[in-house]
């Protein structure tokens, strides 16, 4: 059960707002709220209308006026509570990999809102991505469901582009998962940023040139932070097929519930990777 009292968990989620990335974004919380009963969980737009989306500064403010409202209803019927202190809120940006022009914009938000307010790291590199992007491989008919297992998949890929955004430093991360993805799949994985011109078609050059034939594209994305369409494009300019982003993966859930259970040091981090098949 989530303490008495704790801050909420408030999911900020970039990208252009729409009904699927509010689907995507609820799936997510509903998986930490179920990891850790008690929670209260919320979801803010980095592109918020205040209407349909809220902005992540409106889902922080109102997070503070219904603490300080609870706090003084307490009090005015008599009961022996403490004034609130500490953080309102841990916010958790809803990205796999460091993209620092959307992580400024988080942090803008949050100071914005002049609320008391924790910023956690992004979600990765983590084990549970690599088992997520095997599973969207998977289900694509890009890799094998599990390595132990004799049967093959006649479009297995022999060789992967991880496709991120963020630049340098989010290919950076995106190498560390592609490793254990490499690990899993006993391919190579090489990463590659959809943001930098010719980065994918250079990738998918070089993993050619060292005797992989068939290519798969796998985006190391949830989804909302990427224009629609971007990963079809760089799977037409690699010639190969692409997987789904990783979207509302159980995954995704845990790490989000992991990193607000470590930011207030309330639970161990309970998300582990799976042990390589």
């Amino acid at each position: 059960m989530a303490p008495e009292g704790a801050p909420a968990l408030v999911l900020a989620v970039p990208g252009t707002p729409s009904s699927a990335t509010r689907s995507l974004a609820e799936e997510v919380v509903s998986i930490a709220r179920s990891e850790l009963p008690g929670l209260d969980a919320r979801i803010g737009y980095l592109d918020g209308d205040n209407a349909e989306f809220p902005t992540l500064q409106a889902v922080l403010t109102y997070a503070a006026e219904e603490r300080t409202a609870r706090f003084e209803q307490a009090r005015a019927a008599g009961m022996d509570v403490r004034e609130p202190d500490g953080p309102v809120a841990v916010v958790v940006p809803l990205l796999a990999g460091p993209d620092s022009a959307l992580l400024r914009r988080v942090r803008q938000a949050v100071m914005e809102s002049r609320i008391a307010a924790e910023l956690t790291d992004v979600l990765g590199p983590h084990p549970l991505l690599a088992e997520a992007l095997h599973v969207r491989l998977s289900e694509a008919g890009l890799a094998r469901a599990d390595r132990a297992r004799l049967f093959t998949v006649a479009t297995a890929a022999d060789g992967i582009i991880l496709a991120s955004v963020g630049g340098d430093e989010a290919v950076q991360a995106a190498g560390i998962t592609g490793m254990l993805l490499a690990a899993r799949l006993a391919v190579p994985v090489m990463a590659a940023a959809l943001d930098q011109e010719a980065s994918i078609a250079s990738v998918a050059e070089q993993l050619r040139s060292s005797g992989s034939q068939q290519l798969a594209l796998a985006p190391y994305l949830i989804g909302p932070e990427i224009e629609p369409g971007l990963v079809e494009e760089a799977a037409k300019e690699a010639e190969c097929s692409a997987a789904e982003s990783l979207g509302p993966y159980p995954a995704v859930g845990k790490l989000a519930l992991a990193k607000y259970t470590t930011a207030l040091g309330i639970a161990p981090q309970q998300a582990q990777g799976t042990p390589v098949r």
